[in-house]
């Protein structure tokens, strides 16, 4: 199974051009869309989901038997088998989520009442929500909402899953459950994962692309984009009157706060010297090293 996305465009009404010829394929297993916020990655998200039209392009969903869906043109069918859980979804306060989730059952196309039974329990002992079943939803926490909307996404076993930024707001203990939910969805579906915090990608993710101002800066293996920067990679810590000298004279990549101090990490392929020490990078510096400009020799697309 893999999602081949081709020369996707979109400019709103007013301007703004979301996305520019974004070119990706998203093979089996969870692939991290990473950017800062109003990079484009909701826009193309919505576009998957079939609820926005691109201005151009195309997109399809190809089956391990070779057979083709093409997502812009055969909406009906994309959304046969479609889970999609956006960024904000509302929720019926009052309804029990046992009961809202039968309900959707239903809309899903589920009518058997035993087959619905036995997918609805399945599905809420999945997401961990089993013993609060009969709990209003107004009652859940941020993170049983966010639960509750992947109990909702996986009704008719979807071949492609859409999570946009689904950790924004959860407490730690709740963030490592949704993860962890996430992880076991990714073994059988395409599964993608939009947003902007670098440790989800670097828990969750085989594949990686990283987007600004609607554009494909790298897509590569998150432990191969850091491997291509190490060596590369120094820090230094100073005073925070001292970051716009090293501004002038370094490629700063981030810098960031530290019990008062600043810490200044710079891409240079060399010793800079001034007191900067090599360090092993990470995901977040492969992040900061892109939004910056300075990309490696990853922008290759998956062996299939």
């Amino acid at each position: 199974m893999s999602l081949k996305i081709n020369n996707i465009s979109k400019t709103y009404p007013n301007g703004v051009q979301a996305l520019r010829d974004v070119t990706l394929t998203v093979p089996n297993g969870m692939y991290g869309l990473l950017g800062p916020n109003g990079a484009g990655k909701s826009t193309l998200m919505r576009i998957l989901a079939t609820l926005q039209v691109p201005d151009q392009g195309s997109i399809q969903l190809v089956n391990s038997a070779g057979s083709v869906l093409d997502v812009l043109n055969q909406k009906e069918e994309l959304r046969k088998t479609l889970g999609y859980l956006p960024q904000e979804f509302g929720l019926y306060p009052n309804s029990k989520a046992e009961d809202l989730l039968d309900y959707f059952a239903v809309l899903k196309g589920i009518i058997k009442r035993t087959s619905r039974k036995e997918v609805v329990e399945a599905l809420l002992k999945q997401t961990n929500l089993w013993e609060v079943r009969r709990q209003k939803l107004a009652g859940f926490s941020g993170g049983m909402k966010q639960r509750f909307g992947v109990a909702v996404a996986l009704l008719g076993n979807p071949r492609l899953m859409i999570v946009d930024e689904p950790t924004a707001g959860l407490d730690p203990a709740e963030r490592v459950r949704f993860l962890n939910l996430l992880s076991e969805l990714g073994e059988n579906s395409v599964v993608i994962l939009s947003t902007h915090i670098v440790e989800d990608v670097t828990e969750l993710c085989t594949r990686m692309a990283i987007i600004n101002k609607g554009q494909i800066l790298q897509e590569a293996d998150p432990l191969k984009a850091v491997a291509e920067i190490k060596g590369m990679i120094w820090r230094r810590i100073v005073e925070k009157r001292a970051l716009p000298d090293l501004q002038r004279e370094h490629k700063i990549i981030s810098h960031k706060l530290l019990s008062s101090k600043t810490v200044v990490h710079i891409y240079s392929e060399e010793d800079p010297g001034d007191g900067f020490e090599l360090v092993a990078p990470d995901l977040e510096d492969v992040y900061f090293c892109s939004m910056a400009g300075h990309t490696g020799n990853f922008n290759k697309e998956p062996a299939l």
